[in-house]
Parts: C-alpha cells; structure tokens; sequence
C-alpha cells in the first residue's frame, strides 16, 4: 500500500466531492452566505485536526525532549505556522480561522452562530456534548462529530489521514471551483477578504502543504500494511462526510430559495 493506491481507492468519493451540483447553486450573495455559515465549522475543526498532530508528533510539554522523527516534526510545525499565524491581505498575522471569519463579516455573513458555538464549547468542556446540544444540521454535527472522534479515539497516523486526505489533498481543487463561482456571481461585491483566503489556501496546499501532508503520512506508515489499511480507512470516512457537509449546504440553499 502506498499513496499512490490510498489515492486510487478513495478516487470515487473526490470526484463526486469535485463534481458536486452545490458549485452551481452559489448563485446569489445570500447563497453566498449560507455557504460560508456552515463551511466555516470546518474551518474551524481543521485546526484542531492540526493541533492534535503538532501534540503527537513534536513535543509541547515541559521538560522537552526531542520527539521520535525529525522530519514530521519539521513538515508538521511548518504547517502550523502557516495555518496558526498566516498574513492577511493587509499584512497582518491571523489564522486562517481567523481570515475566514473576517472575510465573512466583510461580505455580509453572519458569524453569531460559530462565535456561540464556540462559546458553548469553552463552557461545556465538552465537545461531543455542544455538537450533540447546537442547533447544527445532522450532517454538519456529524462532521464535526467525526473530527474529533478521530482525534479523541485515533491512532497519530489516522487523524493525519483525515487531516491529508480529507481536508488538505482536496482543498486546492474545491476552492478553485468555488472560487470560480465567486468571481463570475457577484463581480459589484468586494469580496478581496474572501477571494485573498481562498487563493492563499490553494497556493499553500497545492504548493506546499498538501505534498508535506502525503510526505508525513508516508513518514508514518512505513512499510507497516495495517496502518496503511486505517489511512484508508479513515481516509474515504473523511471525505464521506465532508460529501455529508456539502450535502447540508446544498440542502439548506434550496430550502432559503423555496421560501424565497
């Protein structure tokens, strides 16, 4: 098993993801906005799919001492840094989490519900229990629900199969299809906060984070068959749900136009 093969398996559930019929249904800047409310969840769990790997494979703990493999501990902290304090179009250090929400409230979205949400989740200490209490969608609660199951329960090179293969190998192509939509539906919006985030993440995954992201779970798996069966495993679970994700949202526009 190598990446070439984890690749050729899970090839059916990218091409439903990259051919989804919710591209097409971004039509309106309210459209716009619904995507972005529900999407930015996964923006937000993705880093915590990346900080569970920095715990794993660097050392974040006091005394120090040098973890097992230098070089996932180098590919690892190099996406980190990008991820956790990036710079924004004007020049300054955020997250991408924090780009996004910014992007959102310059175009309009609403960012009431993850800002709650998150509150509830620092209050609860709990996080399966503030999916299971928000008012999300079932495939939303479920995606995130996944997310942290796999970080809770998962074995190192299985969330660095939810964070390689469904998020960061995926990113480049969905955003550009997104991106694409963007630009040609709402040419009078600035949307440059927006348009800045996504081009930023295709630069970065295609470029480097997503080749880091293969090199690291190859790093991992070795030559040792069962984790390569998990990666796999993990891997078309991931992107099951994320098609879950796309399917909320999709949903939901239809639902806002038929009220409309």
């Amino acid at each position: 098993m190598n990446i070439k093969k984890i690749n050729k398996s899970i090839q059916l559930q990218k091409d439903t993801l990259l051919q989804h019929s919710l591209y097409e249904k971004v039509k309106t800047i309210e459209d716009l906005h619904c995507f972005l409310e529900s999407h930015v969840y996964a923006v937000w769990d993705f880093m915590s799919l990346l900080k569970a790997l920095q715990s794993k494979l660097t050392c974040t703990t006091t005394p120090w001492f040098p973890s097992k493999n230098p070089e996932t501990r180098y590919l690892i902290n190099e996406i980190v840094l990008a991820e956790e304090t990036d710079l924004t179009l004007d020049g300054r250090r955020q997250s991408h989490y924090e780009m996004y929400l910014e992007a959102m409230e310059a175009c309009g979205a609403n960012t009431t519900e993850i800002s709650a949400f998150l509150v509830e989740v620092n209050s609860l200490h709990n996080i399966f229990v503030a999916i299971k209490k928000s008012n999300l969608h079932p495939n939303i609660k479920a995606f995130i629900d996944f997310t942290f199951r796999v970080i809770d329960e998962g074995k190192t090179h299985e969330i660095a199969a939810a964070f390689t293969f469904g998020r960061e190998d995926l990113i480049p192509s969905m955003f550009t299809e997104i991106l694409k939509n963007f630009q040609a539906n709402f040419p009078e919006k600035d949307l440059s906060k927006l348009i800045y985030y996504f081009e930023r993440h295709i630069a970065l995954d295609a470029d480097e984070h997503g080749p880091m992201a293969m090199k690291m779970i190859t790093e991992l798996c070795g030559t040792d068959i069962q984790k390569w069966n998990e990666v796999q495993a993990i891997s078309a679970l991931a992107l099951e749900k994320r098609i879950g994700l796309w399917d909320a949202i999709e949903e939901q526009i239809t639902i806002k136009m038929e009220i409309a």
